[in-house]
């Protein structure tokens, strides 16, 4: 279908992150896509270790400068934006100088940091909040990574009446990326925000809440799901297939585009 909107929120994007199944399928699917009369915009989090020099990011002004309240602490919103080299792309890249100035990505086992349910809370309500000041409505959300799982819930349950969000379809891609380190307790006091309730975050709470708990949460959420990774768990393969409306297998470098394509045009339908 031509003139497809598509979101990606992307947990790793090449060249800005070192070579993975997750940063080397975003690099190359949206363009792909967007050859095919489709309009696509990118979201990753400003990991610290990414050099804005080399890569040109540069601030966007009109686009920063909104306070995200999580866990009753203010965290400035800092939006900047670089181009895919050979790619008339732009990715926005979602910043903060107190939960991202430091080194590693959300894949690192080496630096899994205490606050990653924080950082993801913001990431997440950060790409919200700039589509709609970009005024931009997507047709389709297309989530990569479990740095990206809390999108499915907020764009469901705290965005069901937003104009820019409530007809979205949400595709979450399921791959063999960890994290080690399990959110506690506090994890469902901070999902909350304007318009959510206790009973919206209930099943985060009083328990350990772990990476199988995240991307099942993130599948329960979500309209369709792929198979990203040639490493994901047989059991969220298995979840993912019996709890989504729409499920697309792993595919090969070969038949990827045009089955990610053909499946878009049927979660859509």
């Amino acid at each position: 279908m031509e003139d497809t909107k598509i979101l990606y929120v992307a947990q790793e994007i090449e060249p800005f992150v070192p070579g993975s199944e997750i940063s080397t399928i975003c690099r190359m699917l949206p363009q792909r896509i967007q050859e095919k009369h489709k309009e696509a915009r990118l979201f990753m989090p400003k990991f610290g270790h990414i050099n804005e020099r080399r890569n040109q990011l540069h601030e966007v002004i009109r686009l920063s400068g909104v306070n995200i309240v999580i866990d009753d602490v203010d965290h400035p919103l800092i939006i900047k934006v670089a181009s895919l080299p050979s790619a008339h792309m732009q990715v926005y890249f979602i910043d903060n100088d107190d939960l991202f100035m430091r080194k590693g990505i959300a894949g690192d086992k080496d630096t899994e940091f205490d606050d990653n349910d924080e950082r993801m809370i913001f990431f997440t309500r950060g790409v919200l909040e700039t589509v709609r000041k970009l005024r931009w409505v997507p047709d389709i959300i297309h989530c990569h990574g479990w740095f990206s799982s809390l999108v499915p819930f907020y764009v469901k349950k705290a965005c069901n009446e937003d104009p820019f969000f409530k007809n979205a379809k949400i595709v979450t891609s399921v791959y063999g990326d960890v994290f080690h380190k399990s959110f506690d307790e506090r994890f469902a006091d901070r999902l909350k925000f304007d318009g959510l309730t206790e009973e919206d975050v209930a099943e985060t709470r009083g328990k350990s809440f772990g990476y199988d708990d995240l991307i099942k949460f993130a599948l329960k959420y979500s309209d369709a799901a792929i198979v990203g990774g040639a490493n994901a768990k047989p059991e969220l393969i298995e979840y993912a297939q019996n709890n989504t409306g729409k499920f697309l297998p792993l595919q090969s470098d070969e038949t990827l585009i045009e089955a990610y394509d053909n499946f878009y045009g049927e979660v859509l339908k």
